[in-house]
């Protein structure tokens, strides 16, 4: 094999995120919910016998030593390989989002080297690889939503039924280093968690232990291999939940305290769909759609424009083809996005 081309690398969007705690390094302790979306970055890879690495940037230019990079050499270093590759992105999705763009693309530089190269190592072979180059690494590896712990990289996979959503990301970018520092960050009780989701999952009443999670044993990388949420119904009782405003992400008000730019798109959506929350350190946010909003949508586009009464920003947010969001603010990207079930490359590594 020579080259793959036209390699996705589909963002993740935090339905909520908990800080439960802080460990004595200095890490916050996390409980989330990760679910892949359809908006995606794509990449190309040629193989090279030289052993090179070598990234071409097909748009703005990318930091020279990036998460993929980083991922192609550790690989190439755990392996012994003696391939090279040149690596070509088409970034789509914007950077300072909390949407794991760049955890993506190292993710799926792993599982695609690990194919050109030949190597067919299993995905248990390359988490610990993943992990090192970041917490969010690991997820996009195991290619399944997951219940996300610890500081990300416990995973516990998780069926989630098809959502719509409506991901706007703002100009303004936001430091993960000042959110997580911000004297507004605060904890959220563990009953929250208990309340809601494991009660959504048919487990136990609001007054269960908020350990009450499947007890199988996380592997060597921290994936474990039970699933939960597997009941259709109560798959639909979560979404309902989350859609009512249960849980929330805790780095939102540090988040909102530093860009007014964050709170006029949670208002925007909140106006139009009926409820917002920002994704992972920000800065976008996202809302989810009913069926029954998209036609509502279907007829206020075909409608005279209206300003927002709470933002005054154009209320008719249309969509092209492709997803994307027209008439929005400069600097602000975004589009209409379903999540996925899988990642697209699920198959390209062996459990």
């Amino acid at each position: 094999m020579k080259a793959l081309y036209d390699v996705p690398a589909p963002a993740k969007l935090n339905l909520f995120l908990h800080v439960v705690g802080k460990r004595p390094d200095g890490y916050h302790l996390l409980q989330s919910l990760f679910v892949l979306i359809d908006w995606a970055d794509t990449l190309h890879f040629d193989r090279r016998d030289d052993g090179a690495l070598h990234r071409h940037d097909r748009g703005d230019a990318l930091p020279a030593d990036d998460l993929c990079l980083r991922a192609a050499r550790a690989l190439q270093q755990a392996s012994g390989c003696g391939f090279g590759a040149d690596i070509h992105i088409e970034k789509r999705l914007p950077s300072g989002a909390g949407m794991g763009g760049g955890s993506s693309d190292a993710a799926s530089t792993l599982l695609a080297l690990n194919r050109l190269w030949g190597l067919n190592w299993s995905r248990q072979r390359l988490l610990p690889i993943a992990l090192q180059l970041g917490a969010d690494v690991p997820f996009f590896v195991g290619g399944r939503n997951a219940f996300v712990e610890g500081i990300g990289e416990v995973l516990t996979p998780l069926d989630v039924p098809e959502l719509r959503l409506a991901v706007v990301k703002p100009a303004a970018s936001i430091g993960t280093k000042e959110i997580f520092s911000s004297p507004l960050l605060q904890r959220s009780e563990s009953v929250a968690i208990v309340a809601g989701f494991p009660a959504a999952n048919g487990r136990r009443s609001e007054d269960s232990p908020a350990t009450d999670f499947p007890s199988d044993e996380a592997n060597s990388s921290g994936e474990r291999k039970g699933s939960i949420c597997r009941d259709h119904q109560m798959q639909e009782i979560l979404v309902q939940q989350l859609y009512e405003g249960w849980g929330r992400n805790d780095l939102q008000p540090p988040a909102e305290a530093a860009s007014r730019e964050v709170s006029t798109a949670l208002e925007w959506l909140q106006t139009r769909y009926e409820n917002s929350r920002m994704t992972g350190s920000g800065s976008a946010v996202f809302a989810i759609v009913r069926p029954s909003r998209i036609a509502t949508q279907t007829a206020v586009q075909n409608a005279a424009q209206e300003k927002d009464t709470v933002t005054g920003l154009e209320s008719n947010l249309k969509a092209t083809p492709e997803g994307e969001f027209q008439e929005l603010p400069d600097g602000w990207v975004g589009r209409m996005c379903r999540s996925l079930s899988v990642h697209p490359l699920r198959g390209w590594a062996e459990d």
